[in-house]
């Protein structure tokens, strides 16, 4: 199976790692990314599109039709943030996305990347599990061929990657001692990537992957 996908998120340290990845997959046969700013990659696979507001998509619309794949990587931190000003960043941004990508692409696989500790009833006193929980179950019900929601710990990011936070280097030495101690809350970035392509050429028994589900499925 080809796969024609579209990235969001491109120019974070998650969705340049999902980038990479696709770029080097050979199942992957074209990459859209829609940036708010230009990302500097350059690949025969790749076309990006520069559009500043996600909230509104209309004008890039009729660039986003004949993708069988969305690799939805676009998020934001809940830290000092208000939970309505969180809520419209996260939910009501993805939403309007997907519901168009869903309207113009029925045959699509769209893959979320979430976060391990979400709150799937939406309904704790988590601020940002919960809305994460609301968007994913709002996700869900959107008519894709199939939507799964990735919930990642702790990643270790591509080598290649130059869009990782400052404080990132203090932290990566972290990374072998969870992986051997708590290998369900650590990951690389390689394998999330990995698992989002196969679920869209193998797909998985269930819409909801933690940590342990995509790395098994990265091995698939």
């Amino acid at each position: 199976m080809k796969i024609r996908a579209i990235i969001t998120g491109a120019t974070g340290m998650v969705g340049e790692g999902v980038l990479l990845e696709c770029l080097r997959h050979p199942d992957v046969e074209e990459v859209l990314v829609i940036n708010r700013k230009p990302g500097g990659v350059a690949h025969p696979k790749l076309r990006e599109i520069i559009h500043a507001d996600f909230l509104n998509l209309t004008p890039i619309e009729s660039q986003l039709s004949g993708y069988n794949a969305a690799f939805f990587c676009l998020g934001v931190s809940s830290v000092g943030m208000k939970e309505p000003e969180y809520r419209r960043l996260t939910y009501d941004l993805t939403l309007h996305a997907a519901q168009l990508l869903a309207r113009l692409n029925p045959d699509m696989t769209f893959c979320y990347v979430s976060g391990a500790g979400t709150d799937s009833t939406a309904q704790g006193r988590v601020m940002w599990a919960r809305v994460k929980g609301a968007t994913e179950n709002a996700l869900l019900q959107l008519p894709f061929k199939k939507a799964y929601m990735f919930r990642p710990g702790f990643m270790l990011a591509s080598k290649e990657a130059k869009n990782v936070k400052s404080y990132y280097r203090y932290v990566t030495w972290l990374y072998p001692i969870g992986r051997a101690i708590y290998r369900a809350g650590f990951s690389t970035l390689q394998e999330l990537a990995q698992a989002m392509i196969k679920s869209v050429s193998i797909g998985y028994e269930k819409p909801i992957l933690e940590v342990k589900d995509f790395t098994q499925l990265a091995k698939a």
